[in-house]
């Protein structure tokens, strides 16, 4: 019985201390621990925010575009497509990069007056993208019938998320965050 007990603490030990072979590795494992997908991302509401600025910041697993509204944040949808189009017109925009992701705020950019709360220096780089992982460009694809439009070019059709956050004061954010890999 001894002899037994010693070879368990031993097998216990060796268990704990992580000296036995692990198993296969599981084919949900992904890059950073990200689960995101590519699929379309959306959310109906619409509220009485205005869009405020377009900004981006790099992090290690990930790109990240942030949406800056005045009020709380609403519905949106976050979509890759084929080609980035201006709202209103349909014109198609050109965009660096491998893959499109549509990214529509369901909030404008102008108030109620029709004056405008969000006008881009250069509609073409809202926001220098350069030595990102994955973004290529950020472009103004409009705002129109109470909609903003965002065309992101990204290096490859990758995994994204997308969420709201509340804050700075009343205002609150549109957070979009595209992996660098799989």
């Amino acid at each position: 019985m001894k002899k037994f007990s010693t070879w368990l603490a031993a097998i216990l030990m060796a268990a704990g201390l992580g000296i036995v072979a692990p198993g296969p590795a599981s084919a949900t494992t992904s890059y950073c621990g990200l689960v995101w997908g590519s699929l379309a991302k959306a959310d109906p509401d619409m509220g009485t925010a205005n869009v405020n600025n377009v900004r981006t910041g790099q992090h290690y697993c990930f790109d990240r575009m942030v949406v800056d509204l005045n009020g709380t944040a609403a519905g949106y949808t976050v979509r890759y497509v084929p080609q980035i189009v201006q709202d209103g017109s349909g014109f198609t925009i050109p965009v660096r990069g491998n893959g499109r992701l549509q990214v529509t705020v369901n909030a404008p950019a102008y108030d109620g007056n029709g004056n405008s709360t969000y006008t881009p220096a250069d509609p073409n780089e809202l926001s220098n993208a350069a030595g990102y992982q994955t973004f290529r460009q950020v472009v103004w694809a409009g705002s129109y019938e109470g909609y903003t439009s965002i065309g992101l070019g990204v290096r490859a059709r990758l995994p994204f998320r997308v969420f709201t956050l509340d804050g700075p004061g009343s205002g609150s954010r549109l957070v979009v965050d595209v992996a660098h890999y799989w």
